[in-house]
């Protein structure tokens, strides 16, 4: 892999020494407070391919060293952005570019077919005991960015709290120039507890040419596939074969192996425990993902 399209990241994030936040990119107050010892908070660069079709952005992601270090024991050098699905306000009123390109969109979803624009991040929806969406996405999250973190990876994280000021573009052009696979969590608004499932590039002719999908549709397909053989491996039941076809704003934009993976549904577990093992499966997931991808 090409580390050196990290490096950009690394100029730009703020340095954390002694509990002070010393920011080389300006990032509200608010945010700073969620940001450990051992985080840089990673802003858009508005430099970086696709940035400037972001609405919201004026917040920030938080990178992760394992150990703290580049030098730590253990470290596999290799950095997993975890995306905990919606979580910013205002987020549905403001439009972005479907695609890169203008086209309009090839499936339906929270944006209809033929939308030449979408929303630039929506809330999101709701268990049947009235908890969002997002906090689940969340819980999820934190506890996967652990799990990772203590088997030697780095990990970006784009949300750690109830509201961060970033738009599902501005999550995607930070993770495909500081990460180097993108695993976004969600829960379908059906209330069936259908089961888990990735959402899958469309097997469109006109998508699949589309850059960056064309050179990388069939990587984001691999990610989402082991994350389900993960997911399968903790018990969890499966929607249908595991894929529901869908055309989002993420794979979209990706330039890295990118999905948005749904754990179920409104009517699906979201305990603590629950997300844990979600998490865990999602860490096995990712796991076979760069075992394979190394031959191994």
């Amino acid at each position: 892999m090409k580390k050196n399209r990290k490096m950009p990241c690394i100029l730009l994030a703020g340095a954390i020494a002694m509990g002070t936040f010393a920011p080389a990119v300006k990032v509200p107050a608010a945010e700073t407070a969620a940001v450990s010892a051992q985080g840089e908070a990673v802003g858009l660069d508005e430099s970086w391919t696709w940035a400037s079709n972001s609405q919201i952005h004026d917040g920030a992601a938080v990178l992760y060293r394992c150990g703290g270090s580049l030098d730590a024991p253990g470290r596999k050098n290799l950095t997993v952005c975890v995306n905990a699905g919606h979580g910013t306000s205002t987020g549905p009123d403001y439009q972005t570019l479907s695609h890169p390109d203008g086209t309009p969109k090839v499936t339906g979803g929270t944006n209809a077919e033929g939308m030449i624009y979408s929303t630039a991040i929506s809330s999101g929806t709701v268990f049947l005991d009235g908890t969002s969406e997002a906090s689940a996405n969340l819980m999820t999250a934190m506890a996967l960015k652990e799990k990772l973190l203590q088997d030697g990876y780095d990990v970006l994280m784009i949300r750690e709290s109830d509201d961060v000021r970033l738009d599902n573009i501005a999550r995607t052009v930070i993770a495909n120039n500081c990460a180097d696979i993108h695993v976004a969590i969600h829960f379908d608004s059906t209330q069936s507890d259908k089961g888990v499932f990735f959402c899958s590039v469309p097997d469109d002719a006109s998508y699949r040419q589309m850059e960056p999908v064309a050179s990388h549709w069939q990587e984001h397909m691999a990610l989402g596939q082991a994350l389900i053989q993960g997911l399968s491996g903790q018990g969890l039941a499966l929607f249908g074969d595991g894929t529901l076809q869908m055309d989002l704003t993420q794979t979209s934009y990706s330039t890295i192996p990118s999905v948005d993976i749904e754990l179920g549904d409104t009517a699906s577990d979201h305990s603590a425990e629950a997300c844990g093992r979600y998490a865990q499966g999602l860490k096995e997931g990712i796991d076979l993902f760069f075992r394979s991808r190394a031959g191994e």
